[in-house]
């Protein structure tokens, strides 16, 4: 029996089917036989017989994702899919049923030797997967571009080595919480390397200058959610059920939410609408812009239209495999989704497009929620759940000295002078005890430009919030502005117009003179992500559009500035640190989950704030009563269990993560110690924000009311004309103060 009833997906897009199918299955049966995937035991163990070949059917998947492809591709590509399913059950016979982790290891160290980014394989394959992988690499990579080779060696990596996450959390039996098993499902899950494959079976590479550029990313990103999230509702019960795995959203999202099976698979269809959805809209809004942007000649532009085409050709045509490949959970389901009942009732290969209409018709209310929000939401006083510090608060003894000096530097950069901000605005903010909480042992130049750092944050915050957050192009030109202001090469800047733009000329100053030029351009990598992250807030504020919840917790980790605070001690550690290590799952594992424990503490104690009186939309309590379709305190109560959660997630890192990153690299005591402070720091990242929130005025009723009366007074006596700008060089104008915070009180 079936644990539930599959869901109504999202199909906005007709299957076809490649032509060639037969060709393919005949060719990737030989091919298996070949390389002894079929009746030739393993360690003891059969792994295939022919009839799981035939019944999984891989040249049907790839004839329906791939169905543009020639008949030599269509074969070298249904090859490798042949080599990943294989891949997938071998490590489950011989590793996940036996809970051998070093074994694991070992297996998958040695299969990293038959992907060469340059050079030939020099190894001697041992086994079926190293022996088809020699082949299917020797096949495909040397006809492509240096950058493609890159990506796909980068993807299949992930692809192979995630698989210890696996088994670990099996070994341990622990489940997940669903923003860590979206980041490690897009790495196990394969679906980056699907998108790999698609560029290379059309012919159609990415052009290298926009292939890491966050449209191209999303675009990517969304897709493989899309076939995970897919993939795990079609094998929950054959994953969970049969084999013992932990690895499925359906089995996350059941335990995070403590619902049943159903309602569980039912969310997880919704995210992976949700999903759909995302890619859509990036591809119609964000993509030609970016093209323009980068000036991508027509034949690159032609590529990448080609390879968009790609991913929504894999997403129907991977649907239409679960719904007959006996891998999966799909009993009925062509009865019941392509039935009598649809237009008729055409039925069988090729009708999926009979389908799309009533899909989109039942997906159009979660839709219509994202877009249909009433901005300035009368929400009251809204009561949160308790939030202890998340470990001991350390304060810096210098607290007192910060706070003395509180609007000297803000003054000086001209904080006060532009209608945001005020000197009792500032005093009520009180941003020394966040910067004491979050830098307690440095001395006090340090700690001074912590606090610095911080202010010019919040004051950016606030004038995006309230002088631009309804001109998008008054903001794409502010930022463009700002990155004048962080020179690499020694130039100097130009002259400071605003006070955002003096405060971060300041900042880069005192920042930056330590720093190498490769540390310099890291760094400024930082700021630009941040700073171009609320020019995708103002975006989204311009379509009234509530950001879909995965790309809002990716993108929040921008807008919130966490990696500012932390990337100045990341670059010192990479003196002591192999630079790999930075790019560790344990090390993103803590860098992520801390920084997430911060924004959505934030966005709890923040909601009203932004809701009610800015009339914001980003904030993770409505998104997730958006998303869900539940009220605000149940909403408020999910946020704050993400919240724990990500803690719960940070504290397995250190205590499991970091010991075992130690001994696999065999790290020495200096590089241990400062991983072991890095942590720390985290700590003091994480306690220091809460404390923060808990002791600062910004977010109470009587400050949220203050600050309200005190700009429609001020407003009244002399209205700030926004259609007038600061004249900047090569630039329209930048509006010249806030509007005032306005609610449904006030309206």
């Amino acid at each position: 029996m079936q644990p539930f009833v599959l869901p109504e997906f999202y199909l906005s897009y007709p299957a076809r089917l490649n032509p060639h199918l037969d060709g393919a299955r005949k060719h990737s049966k030989a091919w298996a036989y070949s390389m002894d995937m079929i009746d030739v035991p393993q360690h003891g163990t059969v792994i295939w017989n022919e009839h799981d070949l035939d019944s999984h059917d891989y040249a049907l998947l790839c004839s329906y994702t791939h169905p543009d492809a020639a008949p030599r591709e269509l074969d070298l590509v249904t090859d490798w899919y042949v080599w990943v399913f294989y891949f997938d059950d071998h490590f489950l016979e011989l590793f996940k049923r036996t809970g051998d982790i070093e074994h694991a290891r070992a297996y998958l160290d040695r299969i990293a030797r038959f992907m060469p980014a340059e050079g030939e394989i020099t190894e001697t394959p041992e086994n079926p997967v190293e022996r088809g992988l020699t082949d299917l690499w020797n096949r495909t990579v040397p006809h492509r571009s240096a950058g493609w080779r890159h990506r796909f060696r980068e993807s299949t990596r992930n692809l192979l080595d995630e698989s210890l996450w696996e088994l670990a959390n099996i070994n341990e039996s622990r489940i997940a919480n669903p923003i860590e098993y979206v980041a490690m499902r897009r790495k196990v899950g394969g679906a980056p390397w699907s998108a790999n494959l698609i560029e290379h079976s059309l012919n159609a590479e990415v052009p290298d200058e926009i292939a890491a550029k966050r449209p191209m990313e999303v675009l990517r990103d969304c897709f493989a959610d899309a076939v995970h999230l897919r993939n795990d509702l079609f094998s929950y019960q054959r994953e969970v059920e049969d084999e013992g795995e932990l690895s499925n959203s359906v089995l996350v999202f059941e335990k995070f939410l403590g619902c049943s099976t159903q309602e569980a698979a039912d969310a997880v269809n919704n995210l992976l609408t949700s999903r759909l959805h995302q890619f859509e809209h990036t591809a119609v809004t964000e993509v030609p812009a970016l093209f323009d942007e980068h000036d991508v000649q027509p034949a690159g532009r032609a590529e990448t239209l080609a390879y968009v085409k790609g991913l929504q050709d894999w997403q129907s045509g991977g649907h239409e495999w679960h719904l007959r490949s006996s891998r999966y959970m799909n009993k009925g389901a062509l009865d019941t989704l392509s039935g009598p009942e649809i237009l008729g009732g055409p039925t069988g290969l090729g009708t999926s497009a009979a389908r799309i209409f009533r899909s989109v018709t039942a997906t159009a209310p979660q839709r219509t929620r994202a877009f249909t929000h009433q901005p300035h939401e009368q929400l009251g006083p809204v009561a949160l759940p308790s939030l202890p510090l998340p470990f001991r608060l350390q304060l810096s003894p210098h607290l007192a000295a910060e706070r003395k000096k509180i609007t000297d530097w803000p003054r000086r950069m001209g904080f006060l002078s532009e209608g945001v901000w005020d000197a009792t605005r500032l005093h009520k903010i009180d941003i020394p005890v966040a910067s004491a909480g979050l830098c307690p042992a440095a001395p006090p130049e340090q700690l001074s430009l912590t606090t610095d750092w911080l202010t010019w944050g919040t004051y950016a915050d606030d004038y995006y919030t309230e002088a631009l957050s309804h001109d998008l192009s008054a903001a794409r030109l502010t930022t463009e502005r700002l990155k004048l202001f962080m020179p690499t090469d020694g130039k100097p800047p130009p002259t400071p117009q605003t006070a955002l733009e003096t405060g971060l000329a300041n900042l880069w100053q005192r920042t930056t003179g330590p720093l190498s030029p490769a540390e310099r351009e890291a760094f400024r990598a930082t700021v630009e992500s941040m700073i171009d992250s609320w020019v995708w807030e103002v975006a989204n504020q311009a379509q009234n559009r509530i950001p879909d919840p995965i790309d809002y917790v990716e993108m929040r980790r921008r807008t919130f500035g966490s990696e500012l605070v932390t990337s100045i001690s990341r670059l010192t550690n990479s003196r002591t640190v192999p630079p790999e290590i930075h790019r560790n799952r344990v090390i993103e594992a803590l860098e992520d989950s801390a920084a997430d424990y911060a924004w959505l503490i934030n966005d709890l104690f923040s909601y009203r704030k932004e809701i009610e009186y800015e009339g914001a939309l980003h904030n993770a309590v409505l998104v997730v009563r958006s998303f869900l379709d539940v009220d605000q305190d149940r909403a408020i109560q999910i946020v704050a269990d993400l919240a724990e959660a990500r803690l719960t997630e940070f504290r397995h890192a250190v205590e499991v993560g970091l010991p075992g990153l130690f001994a696999d690299y065999g790290l020495d005591e200096e590089a241990r110690n400062t991983l072991t402070d890095y942590a720390d720091l985290l700590k003091n990242l994480m306690t220091g924000i809460a404390n923060w929130h808990q002791k600062s005025a910004r977010y109470t009723d009587e400050e949220l009311d203050r600050v309200r009366n005190t700009q429609l007074h001020t407003a009244a006596a002399a209205p700030i004309d926004t259609a007038k700008a600061l004249q900047h060089p090569g630039c329209t104008g930048t509006p010249r103060g806030p509007k005032p915070l306005l609610t449904s009180h006030s309206q």
